[in-house]
């Protein structure tokens, strides 16, 4: 019956869920939280890629995956930098055009101009 099921299943399920959702979800969090607080971007980037190593642990923790894989890192930093840059970017633009109305209209979910 196991013979059935292809060797890269169980690893992609694992990635879907350690990385995409747990780890995407922090990553969201910690993007809006980050630009909330009218941080600069750099200070996400650093924070997101801590968030990175702790979804590579819980890889290696929970389903006994190479800790120390620079290939399974960089995937993991990967789509947690692009969620975490979304957030960022998603959050700064509703912030600019709510509390500078006047000033900034939005022209798209992660884009403002000028008026």
């Amino acid at each position: 019956m196991t013979e059935d099921i292809p060797h890269d299943l169980p690893t992609l399920w694992v990635f879907v869920l350690v990385t995409v959702i747990l780890g995407g979800g922090a990553a969201w969090m910690t993007g809006a939280g980050i630009a909330r607080g009218w941080r600069p971007f750099w200070q996400c980037l650093l924070a997101l890629l801590l968030v990175a190593a702790v979804a590579r642990f819980l890889h290696y923790a929970l389903f006994e995956q190479p800790l120390l894989s620079g290939m399974g890192f960089a995937l993991d930093a990967i789509v947690i930098l692009a969620i975490g840059a979304a957030s960022y970017r998603a959050t700064r633009t509703r912030q600019m055009t709510t509390q500078y109305r006047w000033l900034y209209e939005r022209t798209g979910p992660l884009t403002w101009r000028v008026r």
